[in-house]
């Protein structure tokens, strides 16, 4: 069996398949790019696990959960897990914290289906800190030129010419202005920052140390600029774009109504 992973970095840097088997809520309030959720307890499960914790202790909770999670249920589970790590023969397995559920599940999918299925020491609050501090590390680090304009002078359309560029907007799913929206809505906030940080780690490690980006409100739609990079974009330098209204009113019209239209 391959040992279970402490290389938080190696992860995103390789995109390796990981199997959240956290209750859905908690991998929809954050989540990775491309991890698929395959939970050892659906959010009522959870919660009646937790509610029994609280009120009876440990090992109360855990021989309720084993309860809930049995028979054709537990079947249907360890079912979907074994399809996954056939699937990805060289992923990992995480749940919270990297403990009790995680370890159920590698204990089932052993017992039951006689795969050996390495989980994430730390589960995602340890790869969740790992990418907070990717990016202060990158803030510190790196270099930032930003480029700036009023709506429409076609920043955009600059950053996105740039093989360097770090594209705030694409991340957040918004043009960045009061008529950013688009059609198919915004990440959450801890989606954001995980998938940016993620982007941020890569470029260094492919020896990227000067960013070109666009200069932002702290606020792209809903979705807030890690604080450390906010406060850094304030200090470095910063190129100012201008244009006629002509063009600009051009612009604002093909990216805010054509280009919303067509999604």
């Amino acid at each position: 069996m391959r040992d279970n992973c402490t290389d938080y970095r190696d992860l995103f840097l390789h995109d390796r398949a990981m199997m959240d088997t956290r209750a859905p809520v908690e991998f929809h309030k954050g989540a990775f790019p491309g991890v698929i959720n395959l939970p050892l307890m659906t959010d009522i499960e959870r919660q009646r696990v937790g509610t029994c914790y609280k009120q009876q202790g440990q090992q109360a909770a855990i021989e309720l959960g084993h309860q809930l999670v049995s028979g054709q249920t537990k079947a249907e589970r360890i079912e979907a897990w074994a399809a996954f790590a056939k699937a990805n023969p060289d992923g990992y397995l995480y749940c919270f914290r990297g403990g009790l559920r995680s370890q159920i599940v590698q204990q089932w999918l052993k017992s039951e289906a006689g795969i050996d299925y390495p989980r994430v020491v730390g589960g995602y609050k340890a790869m969740r800190t790992f990418l907070l501090q990717a990016t202060d590390e990158a803030v510190q680090a790196c270099d930032f030129v930003l480029v700036g304009g009023m709506t429409g002078t076609g920043k955009t359309e600059v950053i996105s010419q740039l093989s360097n560029s770090l594209d705030l907007e694409a991340h957040a799913n918004h043009r960045g202005s009061s008529f950013g929206k688009r059609a198919t809505g915004q990440p959450e906030q801890i989606d954001f920052e995980n998938a940016l940080a993620i982007d941020l780690l890569k470029r260094r490690a492919a020896g990227q140390q000067q960013f070109v980006l666009e200069d932002e409100a702290r606020l792209i739609g809903r979705c807030s600029l890690p604080l450390p990079l906010y406060q850094a974009m304030q200090h470095h330098p910063l190129v100012w774009l201008e244009d006629s209204v002509a063009n600009r009113v051009e612009r604002i019209l093909q990216a805010y109504v054509v280009e919303l239209c067509a999604e």
